[in-house]
């Protein structure tokens, strides 16, 4: 079976919340030893001090999946390829009831450590769709789950975390979530992919600047 097969079937099988908005939370999203592979990446933690919640304050230690990425992380390229068309995309427009035509894929290598949060946000329009993929199976890291909250203030639950394991939702004006301060004891590492409009200015963290979501290479 092929990645993006794989991941297809994750999507079918992925439990479906509607509280406090419509999200999806996965099992298996990948295979394991694509998996294993990208949790093993020797790629150097993010040290954050004060980092306001947001993540772009360390914009200059992020990592995306990208053209100049690529060929030091093979996997990296492998799992952008599957999200680029095929099957994987097939069943996200399918199952969550959107259309990725026109859009670019965001693939960004998230190491969360000691000090990391996030305020509680939804995502800006630009983004038409948002997966995190956990990677971490460290002890202590089932408390590391993405927040979900109705509203800015109100707390609902946190995303399941579990190595291979993740969280879908379709960002609107009503997906609040975010990661409230927090003991990482070792490195919170995911995959955040988003699928995002052609406005989107930052050409150079795209997976393929040059091809719109579904164009084969």
């Amino acid at each position: 079976m092929t990645i993006s097969a794989h991941f297809a079937e994750a999507l079918t099988r992925a439990a479906v919340e509607t509280s406090p908005y419509r999200h999806w939370l996965l099992d298996g999203a990948l295979p394991e030893d694509t998996c294993a592979e990208l949790a093993g990446l020797p790629i150097a933690p993010t040290i954050f001090g004060d980092t306001a919640g947001r993540r772009e304050t360390n914009n200059g230690l992020r990592v995306h999946a990208t053209p100049a990425t690529f060929a030091a992380h093979p996997v990296l390229k492998n799992v952008a390829e599957m999200l680029q068309e095929g099957p994987a995309v097939d069943a996200i427009e399918s199952i969550c009831g959107i259309s990725l035509a026109g859009t670019s894929l965001r693939v960004e290598y998230c190491r969360d450590t000691e000090g990391f949060w996030l305020e509680p946000h939804t995502d800006i329009g630009v983004k038409r769709f948002t997966m995190l993929i956990y990677l971490s199976d460290g002890p202590g890291s089932e408390a590391w789950g993405t927040d979900v909250l109705d509203g800015p203030d109100r707390f609902v639950r946190s995303a399941p975390y579990h190595r291979n394991g993740g969280l879908i939702f379709v960002p609107a004006a009503d997906t609040w979530h975010g990661f409230r301060r927090r003991p990482i004891d070792g490195v919170r590492k995911s995959l955040m992919v988003n699928y995002v409009g052609s406005e989107w200015r930052s050409r150079h963290e795209l997976a393929f600047p040059d091809r719109p979501v579904g164009r084969a290479s």
